[in-house]
């Protein structure tokens, strides 16, 4: 069974958390001092949110899956659409490892299709602690080329123009 996902960047994580323990009625399943995730089965819906430097607001939205058989479902959707999309297998994020795949919508919000197959005791695996895992917005010319053996140039944790690592994350 699928889950819908949204992720929010936030300025203050502590407050964010007692607003959303509130409105949920129910206190974060993950919590750590910059994340926080709620895995709710009424609306089924895995909430994440974040303070990580990325602006404040929607972050991402997706949709998590149960099984690989379900994630390579959402893949087919992506290549019936012609959707350009980015693959992540085994990459590390929010704590979690998971199997992703990554896709822009029409006006540039990204979509993540992840199956999660474990924890981890950190963020992510980059060197650098702010690094992101939402690839880089507005590329969707760069995601249409991308195949799910062929990741994409700009693809999780890329690089900006500057050199500094894309500031949005799970």
């Amino acid at each position: 069974m699928k889950r819908f996902h949204v992720h929010i960047s936030v300025p203050a994580l502590d407050e964010a958390v007692h607003f959303y323990s509130g409105l949920f009625a129910a206190e974060p399943t993950v919590h750590k001092p910059d994340y926080a995730k709620w895995m709710l089965d009424d609306p089924r819906v895995n909430f994440a949110i974040s303070q990580r430097g990325a602006a404040p607001g929607l972050n991402h939205l997706g949709v998590q899956v149960e099984s690989d058989a379900e994630l390579h479902e959402m893949r087919q959707r992506l290549d019936g659409m012609a959707a350009g999309y980015v693959a992540e297998p085994g990459t590390a994020c929010c704590y979690a490892r998971s199997d992703k795949y990554w896709t822009n919508d029409p006006v540039g919000i990204a979509w993540e299709m992840d199956h999660t197959l474990g924890t981890i005791p950190m963020f992510n695996d980059a060197a650098d602690d702010h690094a992101c895992c939402v690839p880089s917005s507005g590329n969707t010319a760069a995601m249409a080329t991308t195949t799910p053996t062929t990741p994409a140039a700009n693809a999780c944790c890329d690089k900006t123009a500057t050199g500094k690592a894309s500031s949005g994350c799970c």
